[in-house]
C-alpha cells in the first residue's frame, strides 16, 4: 500500500526524535527546509508538521517554531503509577509484540485504525519508543502482510497435477483474505512488498509447474492472474465489514432496503434484462460463491490453455 509523501517524511522526522538525533526542545525542520530536503510542495510539509503536532510528539512555541515535546511527566503523585506502568511497558516491547497488536487493531477496527499512537497506546508505552522497533508505517505494514502470510503453511507433500496445487494455493489464500480483511487491499500487484511468508506462496505456485514444458514466463503470468482473481473479489471484505459496523445491517439486510429503489430504478430504465433477472433470479452477493464459480472457470481456462499451448526458450506458451 502506497504511503502519502508528508506520512513518509514524518516517520523519518520521528526516527531522528527516537535516535535522540533531535533531542526534545530543538527544533524541527521547518515547512520551507522540510520542502527544501525532500523536495516537497508546502503544503505537504505542511501536514507533515500537523501529524507531528497530533501525535504530541512535537510542539509550537510562538516566537521559535515547532521544537521536539517534551516527555509527559506525570503532575501529581497520583499519576506516577501510570508512568512506571508505561516505563515498564517500554521495557517489555518487542517488535512482535507491536506487530501483533497492529494486527489486532487491523483485525478488529480496519487498516485505517492502525497508527503507532493507537499502538502505543493499546500497549501502555510512549508512541516514540515503537520507532525503536519498527522505524516506519511503511515497515510496520511489511511485517504485518508477512506475520499474517505465515499462519497457514503449504502441505510438506504436493498434491498430484499442477491444478490441484494452483486450487490449494488459492483457498489457502483466500482463508487469510477471510480471516484478515485488510489484508487483500494492503497487497500490491505492481509493487510487491518484499515479505518472505507472501513469497512463498508465489514459489509454490511456481513450482506447480516444474513437471510441465513451459517457458520461463508462463508460470509467472499464470500466478499473477491467480492472484488478481483471488485478492481482487478479497477486497470487498474490509469495506462490507466497515459498512456493517457503520450500519449495522449486513449485505442481506442492506439489499432488503433497496429492493424498491432498485426495482423503481430498473423499470424506469428500460432495463429489461435487469427486469427480468429481479423477477426470476433468487441472487444474492455471496463473495464465497463467486470465489468458487470464478476458480472453477479460471481453472478450467488454464487447462484448456494448458493442453493446446506451445513452448519454446524464453517465449511465452501460445
Amino acid at each position: 500500500m502506497s504511503v502519502p509523501p508528508y506520512q513518509r517524511i514524518a516517520d523519518q522526522i520521528r526516527r531522528r526524535i527516537a535516535t535522540g538525533d533531535l533531542q526534545p526542545g530543538q527544533r524541527v525542520p521547518s515547512a520551507r527546509a522540510i520542502t527544501r530536503e525532500w523536495g516537497v510542495a508546502l503544503a505537504t510539509a505542511t501536514k507533515v508538521l500537523a501529524a507531528l503536532q497530533q501525535d504530541g510528539v512535537v510542539t509550537v512555541v510562538p516566537g521559535i517554531g515547532t521544537i521536539v515535546a517534551e516527555p509527559r511527566s506525570a503532575p501529581s503523585t497520583a499519576a506516577r503509577p501510570a508512568a512506571s506502568v508505561v516505563r515498564r511497558a517500554e521495557g517489555e516491547l518487542t517488535r512482535e509484540k507491536i506487530i501483533r497488536k497492529a494486527v489486532e487493531i487491523a483485525d478488529a477496527e480496519g487498516m485505517s485504525e492502525v497508527s503507532m499512537r493507537r499502538i502505543a497506546a493499546e500497549l501502555g508505552a510512549a508512541t516514540m519508543s515503537l520507532y525503536r522497533y519498527v522505524p516506519s508505517k511503511d515497515e510496520l505494514i511489511l511485517h504485518m502482510i508477512d506475520l499474517v502470510m505465515g499462519e497457514d503453511n503449504f502441505p510438506p507433500v504436493r498434491p498430484p497435477g499442477w491444478r490441484a496445487q494452483l486450487e490449494l494455493a488459492a483457498r489457502l489464500q483466500w482463508r487469510l483474505f477471510h480471516r484478515h480483511h485488510w489484508l487483500a487491499p494492503v497487497l500490491s500487484l505492481t509493487r510487491p512488498q518484499m515479505a518472505p511468508n507472501a513469497l512463498q506462496h508465489t514459489e509454490w505456485i511456481l513450482g506447480a509447474f516444474d513437471d510441465e514444458n513451459l517457458d520461463l514466463v508462463t508460470p509467472m503470468l499464470i500466478h499473477l492472474l491467480m492472484f488478481s482473481f483471488v485478492r481482487g473479489i478479497a477486497t470487498a471484505f474490509e469495506p462490507e465489514q466497515e459498512a456493517r459496523r457503520e450500519t449495522g445491517l449486513t449485505e442481506d439486510e442492506w439489499m432488503q432496503t433497496q429492493e424498491q429503489s432498485f426495482h423503481d430504478f430498473v423499470s424506469a430504465g428500460h432495463l429489461k434484462r435487469f427486469l427480468e433477472f429481479t423477477k426470476i433470479a433468487d441472487f444474492d452477493f455471496d463473495l464465497d460463491k463467486l470465489f468458487e464459480f470464478g476458480l472453477g472457470r479460471m481453472l478450467d481456462g488454464l487447462e484448456a490453455f494448458m493442453q493446446h499451448n506451445t513452448t519454446g526458450p524464453g517465449r511465452m506458451g501460445a
